[in-house]
């Protein structure tokens, strides 16, 4: 399969950031995007509503359904995606993108945001897998995507903020577990995780603000990288923990200039990449 035309997609977070690269990249194709996502009012802090992506999906060429959704009620995400198969008449794709983070240490990690991250980023993940296997059994080519790190269980990635870091690789247990579980069933389960941090509004408001932006890729480098895998027979690539530019350049991209956001500084190295993978380009500045 070349293109998602027609395939639906149901994607969590995906009013800003990654998840709307993904659906942006979709909608080119000519697919259908549930935009599951809190946001329905304008936040001063955050850009993008579920009604201004949905807006920018359509214009891309796809069909949107806007839902508010918090990944943590059990009751919407039922419903959203009953209502997601109702319109489009099934689901395809179930890309887990929503998360939550907070780069604190133990000491100054208060327990309502260790729950938050663990409700929105494990159960969450957990939960919009779990209530849309019914519509992907159905599915031809069916995939779920994490956006979560490769299971690299070295101390560095977890001192400093054990809470987000278990939240996160709560994600990814949830692929190693599921991509077996559900292979009789011929549904595809696979996390993609970007080498570089990437121009979001987490990066611009909890990371590092505007200088760390400089250094980040655009997210549509995970977008493109989350293309080729929905793509992939389903039977034939699962329980893959993918890092965006590696998985592009095994599919023949040599030019990642485009993805950077100043190609006058060097590229900030993202939490969670092992050691052992070697970027396919240089991360140095380019000129």
């Amino acid at each position: 399969m070349s293109d998602l035309r027609d395939k639906t997609l149901f994607i969590t977070g995906a009013s800003r950031g990654i998840g709307l690269a993904i659906a942006l990249r979709a909608a080119r194709d000519g697919a259908n995007i549930a935009v599951a996502a809190k946001t329905a009012e304008p936040h001063r802090k955050l850009p993008g509503t579920i009604h201004t992506a949905a807006e920018e999906i359509e214009r891309a060429g796809g069909k949107a359904l806007p839902l508010v959704v918090d990944v943590r009620d059990e009751d919407q995400v039922k419903a959203a995606i009953d209502k997601t198969a109702e319109t489009f008449g099934g689901i395809d794709a179930c890309i887990n993108n929503a998360s939550a983070i907070q780069l604190t240490d133990t000491r100054a990690t208060e327990m309502r945001r260790f729950d938050l991250m663990h409700g929105v980023n494990t159960r969450g993940t957990f939960m919009v897998s779990k209530h849309s296997l019914p519509h992907l059994e159905r599915a031809a080519n069916p995939h779920i995507l994490m956006l979560s790190p490769p299971l690299d269980m070295r101390p560095k990635w977890f001192a400093g903020h054990v809470a987000y870091s278990i939240a996160k690789y709560g994600m990814s247990l949830c692929v190693l577990g599921l991509a077996e579980e559900l292979k009789p069933a011929g549904i595809a389960v696979n996390a993609l995780w970007p080498r570089t941090t990437i121009a979001t509004a987490a990066i611009a408001n909890i990371v590092g603000g505007d200088e760390m932006m400089r250094k980040s890729r655009k997210p549509e480098i995970v977008a493109d990288a989350a293309h080729l895998i929905l793509t992939r027979p389903a039977s034939a690539f699962t329980g893959n923990f993918c890092i965006d530019d590696t998985l592009l350049a095994q599919h023949g991209v040599t030019d990642f200039e485009p993805y950077r956001m100043d190609p006058t500084v060097d590229l900030q190295p993202d939490f969670f990449v092992p050691d052992d993978s070697d970027p396919p380009v240089s991360l140095q500045a380019s000129r």
